[in-house]
């Protein structure tokens, strides 16, 4: 956590610093809001500005937008006044912050900025496989591509494997570069010097000289464009970079993460994506799974959300019921934990009785979330128990085990619309035996369902070509 304190404060900057360094934060001070701008500007960084009230707020706030820095803003003052406090409020502070300090605040406000949204909670196996994987890399220098759908967590599992590295230290700065015009994006990852071009009024440090000896994430890194994409690949290379309208050079010492919710071997083929930046970027893949491959951590993380948003809201904290579990577990979660972490925020504001029953768990548009047969390991394997015991007392006689195995693996792949993750976990092997297995059948001439496919009924088959005929 990087804290920058602007203003005097009477005389109670000292004890803030003091109790703000004995939680874990990195202080730097500034007497006023021009010199804090400057510190922003040449690469000090920060995750939160205390600022006194004393100064202009809106300034500050303006100034932050102009440079495109996002860092919240903290009014603190003497006492309590209303007035200036609603005033800071309006000019953009995120709180305000009485002082004296009181010790156990500010930790509260430095721990919602260092941990909002960045635990890695988890309890199923295939996220345990994925995790075990960033343990191991998490020490090496190599730069690492985490791809996923939208809402996986790829940023928390990024700051995890920041935290777990030789640079934990250091600065983890992370720039989306989805969220960044084409055109300011440059500016914003390489710096730039003083009338580069209108607007710069001075001289911006970037995104990479903010990280240096730490970790740069690029987020979104498929939304960047071709021009840009052989100025990255330069500087990873090179471990140099050049700010705009610079004259030389500059050394960087980072680490590179980077993220994409999209299959940029696809964009390489559709020239969209360089090749030669994706096998730089690409040196490690972590692949997240979606929560539909981790049923376990849907049960996980909504007890989590359940307690931590009724902290966060002041409201007693209700546990989540039997029933609403298999609710919870037969939604599709097209937008993973973002969306299950909406969806259990809006039950513990809607839940009425002592648990978080069915008619609290409810869509964007108000509509309920209907309760279907979940499909997870435990249930799922007792359902293919009573399937295979079906087939041992009715057609077995005549057939060789491998065509039964054969029969057994594509028609619970079928059953899973394609999931290997479910499908190995109903068949009781590994991962690893199932994929064997389906190369070797598709090696054959069999069609093997990809993800969300099912294979196509051999009879309604014969019909069509029948009808073709």
């Amino acid at each position: 956590m990087r804290l920058l304190i602007v203003g005097g404060l009477q005389g109670q900057i000292g004890l803030a610093t003091k109790i703000a360094m004995d939680r874990g934060a990195k202080v730097t001070h500034a007497a006023n809001i021009e010199q804090a701008l400057g510190t922003l500007r040449g690469g000090m960084g920060a995750d939160l500005v205390f600022c006194d009230v004393g100064l202009e707020i809106s300034a500050l706030v303006r100034g932050l937008a102009a440079e495109r820095i996002c860092t919240p803003v903290v009014a603190c003052g003497i006492g309590t006044d209303t007035r200036r406090a609603v005033d800071a409020i309006r000019a953009g502070a995120k709180e305000y912050l009485p002082l004296p300090a009181d010790a156990e605040l500010i930790a509260a406000v430095l721990a919602a900025v260092a941990d909002e949204s960045h635990h890695l909670i988890y309890e199923d196996e295939a996220m345990g496989a994925v995790l075990g994987l960033a343990d191991q890399i998490a020490g090496s220098e190599a730069s690492i591509l985490i791809t996923g759908e939208s809402g996986t967590g790829k940023e928390v599992m990024a700051r995890y494997i920041h935290r777990k590295s030789h640079r934990a230290d250091k600065p983890f700065i992370s720039v989306n570069c989805a969220a960044i015009p084409e055109n300011l994006l440059e500016s914003e990852l390489f710096g730039h010097e003083k009338g580069a071009f209108t607007g710069a009024i001075a001289r911006r440090i970037g995104k990479f000289e903010e990280a240096n000896g730490g970790t740069l994430l690029l987020d979104e890194i498929s939304e960047m464009d071709a021009r840009l994409q052989a100025k990255l690949l330069r500087a990873i290379q090179e471990r140099e970079i050049d700010r705009v309208g610079g004259t030389k050079p500059v050394k960087v010492d980072i680490r590179i993460i980077a993220t994409s919710n999209r299959d940029l071997a696809e964009a390489v083929k559709h020239g969209t994506f360089r090749e030669d930046l994706l096998y730089r970027l690409n040196v490690v893949n972590l692949r997240l799974p979606s929560l539909r491959e981790r049923p376990k951590d849907i049960r996980a993380l909504s007890h989590h959300f359940a307690r931590k948003y009724a902290e966060a809201n002041g409201v007693p904290y209700r546990p989540i019921s039997s029933q609403t579990e298999r609710v919870l577990l037969s939604h599709a979660w097209k937008g993973n934990v973002r969306e299950l972490e909406n969806t259990i925020h809006r039950a513990v504001l809607l839940a009425q009785g002592p648990d978080i029953a069915p008619e609290a768990i409810r869509l964007p548009d108000g509509s309920q979330v209907s309760a279907a047969p979940a499909v997870t390991p435990q249930n799922a394997s007792v359902q293919a128990a009573v399937v295979n015991a079906t087939a041992v007392t009715r057609g077995l006689v005549g057939r060789t085990v491998s065509d039964v195995e054969r029969d057994l693996i594509l028609d619970t792949l079928d059953h899973c619309l394609g999931n290997r993750t479910h499908a190995a976990n109903i068949l009781g092997i590994s991962i690893r035996t199932l994929r064997n297995k389906l190369r070797e059948y598709s090696d054959s001439g069999l069609s093997i369902p990809g993800h969300g496919e099912q294979r196509p009924d051999p009879q309604q088959k014969d019909l069509q070509q029948k009808l073709a005929g």
